[in-house]
C-alpha cells in the first residue's frame, strides 16, 4: 500500500521488543496477559505468601520477559531462611523441568500444578502428588490472586504512574506492605476481641 502512515500508528505491524520502546520507560517491556489483551509495557510484580496466614513474605518486580516469573521464584525461595522443611506451590506455567529442579537444589519441595498437556509431560511426579500437602499447596496457591486483586482495586494500582523498575518496585512493595498491615489486622482481631 502506498498510504503514509501517521506518527503512531501501528496498524498491521507485528510490535516487538526490538521494535516498539518507550521513550519515557526503555526498561518497560511489551507483554501481554493472555491472548484477549492487547500487549502493553509493562513490568511484572511476584509476591511470595506463607500459605498458613496468607502474609507475604517477599517481593519483587522484574521486566516482563518470558522467564521473569520462574526467575523471580528462584531468587524468593533462595532466599527464604530457616531450616525447617519449605514447599512452593505454582500453577502450571512453573511446570519446567528447569524449575522443579532448582528447586529441589534449594531444598524446597516444588508443589507446581502438573502440565499435563505440555510435550514430554509434567515435571512433577508421583514423588511429590502423593502426599496430602501437594493437594493442600495446590488448593491455598490460589489465594495469591486476593494478593493482586486487592492491590488492583483498593490499592489502586490497576496502572502506575511511574517509570524506572526502581520506583514501581518501591512503590509496589509498599502496597504489599499496606496488604499485610490489613491481613495482620485482621488474624489478631479475634485474640483482641477475647482478651
Amino acid at each position: 500500500e502506498g498510504r503514509k502512515r501517521a506518527k503512531g500508528d501501528f496498524r498491521g505491524i507485528k510490535l516487538s521488543n526490538e521494535t516498539h520502546r518507550s521513550s519515557s520507560d526503555p526498561k518497560a517491556l511489551l507483554a501481554r496477559k493472555s491472548k484477549a489483551h492487547p500487549a502493553q509495557l509493562s513490568y511484572r510484580g511476584h509476591v511470595l505468601m506463607d500459605n498458613r496466614h496468607d502474609l507475604i513474605v517477599d517481593c519483587r518486580v522484574t521486566q516482563a520477559t518470558g522467564t521473569g516469573e520462574r526467575d523471580a521464584a528462584k531468587e524468593m525461595a533462595a532466599g527464604l531462611a530457616g531450616a525447617h522443611q519449605k514447599t512452593l506451590g505454582a500453577d502450571k506455567n512453573y511446570d519446567t523441568k528447569g524449575f522443579v529442579a532448582e528447586m529441589r537444589r534449594l531444598g524446597v519441595t516444588p508443589h507446581v500444578a502438573q502440565n499435563t498437556a505440555r510435550s514430554g509431560g509434567s515435571a512433577i511426579d508421583s514423588r511429590t502428588t502423593r502426599h496430602v500437602g501437594y493437594a493442600k499447596s495446590i488448593n491455598a496457591r490460589r489465594g495469591i490472586e486476593k494478593v493482586f486483586g486487592w492491590i488492583k482495586a483498593f490499592g489502586g494500582l490497576r496502572q502506575f504512574k511511574l517509570r524506572g523498575i526502581e520506583n514501581v518496585s518501591a512503590v509496589f512493595g509498599l502496597h504489599v506492605i499496606a496488604y499485610n498491615l490489613i491481613r495482620l489486622g485482621n488474624l489478631l482481631r479475634p485474640t483482641m476481641a477475647a482478651a
